[in-house]
């Protein structure tokens, strides 16, 4: 079933169950969706694109997280901590530090790279074959951590 399928099904599941809290987070994930459908009329997303979306959902989650528990607004920081939940059920996982320093390491044998100069040769490497598989943040400080001069 493609995730924009599954998001709706979910949705109609947490109206029956009145579970307010996912129901909310379903709605803006499918409020993003739709969005996406408007630009070009399509009846659906694709699901790459569709974890590309989702992908920014959760960042931005993270970002309001930080600030919430920054500004000491717990409550706030409760509410999108549960849709980053709701979010990150969609997404695949990534993978884990083993996996991503053998491809960066892969990367920088293709690539030649020799030094930090080379990082953006060797991230756009890694960002063309692994985008939706791997932590962009952890592939870069392990790029950054075996390119050291």
């Amino acid at each position: 079933m493609a995730i924009v399928d599954e998001v709706t099904t979910q949705m109609k599941e947490a109206m029956r169950a009145k579970d307010k809290p996912r129901l909310q987070a379903l709605r803006n994930i499918r409020a993003a969706f739709i969005e996406i459908m408007k630009k070009d009329n399509s009846e659906t997303v694709a699901d790459d694109v569709a974890i590309s979306t989702l992908r920014t959902l959760a960042k931005q989650r993270g970002e309001s997280i930080k600030a919430y528990r920054d500004g000491d607004r717990l409550e706030l920081a409760e509410a999108e901590e549960a849709e980053l939940g709701v979010i990150e059920a969609f997404l695949p996982k990534l993978a884990d530090e083993a996996t991503t320093t053998a491809w960066v390491e892969q990367a920088i044998a293709a690539t030649g790279a020799t030094s930090r100069k080379d990082m953006g040769k060797v991230m756009g490497m890694l960002m063309k074959g692994h985008r939706d598989e791997m932590d962009g943040k952890l592939a870069n400080q392990i790029v950054g951590r075996l390119l050291e001069d």
